[in-house]
Formats: structure tokens, sequence, C-alpha cells
């Protein structure tokens, strides 16, 4: 039985190859996937998964009026999609998660998301909030903070220190995010 997976991480945890590896396993065996990614992602270009070592693919481009179940039903008219794959799901809206939540329910078709939790003011995004509601599986991917202990916060630096107002979402990478544990990211201690 399908089921709607959440993996879900800080920074810097590994989430982009993972899922990257998930499609090529897939497609290895012969399978047909239908990896997906947020527009407003373009750090590498709209429509692109790259991870940090620098290996990446090509994803369809997800909007906030795009419905995914009526795309995954055009797919599926052409040829069997046996999974559905999402990079930086905390991006999606509310009404993507309950349409990726009845793809997994009314056609047995697994999806795999995968994303942030929290943003740098340690707040729930939309997407990462009703993941948390509707899926089925929430996994957490593992990473570290500078002492060594698990990281489970993001913090955005400006000018060399962490900020903790401004816009939920600016786009960027490891020039303006790092993972923290929660004591290093309430003293602001980003290490050396």
């Amino acid at each position: 039985m399908a089921q709607l997976y959440y993996r879900f991480s800080t920074m810097n945890a590994g989430k982009s190859i993972e899922l990257i590896k998930v499609a090529y396993n897939y497609e290895e065996r012969g399978k047909h996937v239908l990896v997906m990614a947020p527009s407003i992602d373009d750090r590498y270009g709209v429509g692109k998964i790259t991870s940090r070592i620098g290996i990446g693919r090509d994803a369809v481009i997800i909007d906030s009026g795009m419905n995914l179940l009526d795309y995954y039903l055009e797919q599926e008219s052409k040829q069997h999609v046996d999974c559905i794959l999402i990079d930086e799901c905390q991006f999606l809206k509310k009404h993507h998660v309950i349409e990726l939540s009845q793809i997994v329910d009314q056609y047995n078709c697994p999806v795999l998301t995968y994303g942030l939790k929290n943003d740098f003011r340690n707040e729930l995004f939309e997407g990462s909030y009703y993941m948390l509601v509707y899926a089925d599986k929430i996994e957490e991917i593992k990473t570290i903070c500078h002492c060594g202990r698990k990281a489970t916060m993001v913090a955005r630096v400006v000018d060399g220190k962490i900020a903790k107002a401004g816009e939920q979402i600016v786009i960027g990478g490891n020039d303006m995010y790092v993972s923290l544990c929660r004591k290093h990211y309430m003293e602001g201690n980003l290490g050396e």
C-alpha cells in the first residue's frame, strides 16, 4: 500500500542527494518516476534539483497554482507512474499536500517528499506544516552542528550574525544559512 512520506532535515543533510538516489534506484529497475520541485527554488536554475556535492537532475516545476492530482492523472494516462519524488516540499501549498494525499489514497502511488521543517525564525513553513498533518511516514534525516550535536535549527546569517527577523523565504545556500543545534542557535554561536 502506497504512503505519503515526509523526509525532513536542516540544511546540508543530504536531502537532495537522497532524492536523486531514490529516483536512480527506481529508474535502474525500469520504473517511471515523476521528479518535481517548487518553482521558487531557483538556486541552481528553475526545475533543477542539485545537491551540494554537484550531482543534479531536471525536475518538473511546481508553481503555486498547479493542481498536482490533475498533473499526475495526465502523466499517468501517458505512462504508468511508479513514484512521485518532490524536493523542497516546505514550499508547497496546503492544496498541493492534499492533492498528494489523494494521489496516494486513490491511485496507490507512493509520494516521497524532502524538505526543511522549520525556517530561520524556527517557525514551520506552510508545506512543512501540512506535511506534518497529512504524511503517513515522517522521517528525520540527521545532520550535525559545528559542535557535533544533532542540528535541528537553520540559522540565516547576515553580516556574520544570526538573523532572527525578516522574510520567511529568501533562497540561498551555504552563503546564507547554517545548520545548528538548538543551544548554539539560541546563543547565536556560528562556530569557526
